[in-house]
């Protein structure tokens, strides 16, 4: 089957390897791990980038292996969650610097396409995430609004 908006089919790649339990040869304990993924909460970091410092810097090739919880469980267990989840912030990013570049160049009828893809899948993921309660039902996306969110 093709990608949504992309002419592109597949999704080849190298793929995980699967643990059940924490590897012997890592360096941190669960506690250590919880520890460490609220300190580097509380510096600001966003929850993938978390998970890629404790595997690049402290040897952690799992979270969820090592402590039984993913990084959003334990940041949501000691309120330190983002309140917007960080796909769909990513995606308001790109859809604020598209708007940026379309300001300039009004001609740009490709980037115009794109912002409409971009918002068509912010649309679609700020529904998902009101109907599994992440985001409140009132909650809407409009790029004034999100200028705001932003900064």
């Amino acid at each position: 089957m093709a990608r949504m908006h992309a002419r592109r089919r597949g999704r080849s790649g190298s793929k995980k390897v699967p643990r059940d339990n924490h590897p012997n040869w890592s360096a941190l304990n669960a506690r250590e791990v919880e520890a460490k993924v609220i300190e580097l909460a509380k510096e600001g970091y966003p929850p993938s980038q978390i998970g890629m410092i404790l595997r690049d810097q402290f040897a952690v090739p799992s979270v969820k292996a090592a402590t039984g919880m993913s990084i959003l469980e334990i940041l949501e267990r000691n309120n330190l969650a983002p309140e917007i989840p960080e796909d769909l912030m990513s995606l308001i990013k790109t859809a604020l610097s598209i708007k940026k570049h379309l300001d300039e160049h009004k001609h740009d009828y490709h980037n115009k396409r794109n912002l409409q893809l971009t918002e068509s899948k912010i649309r679609r993921l700020v529904k998902y995430y009101k109907r599994i309660g992440r985001l409140p039902q009132d909650w809407k996306y409009n790029l004034e609004s999100a200028k705001l969110l932003v900064k």
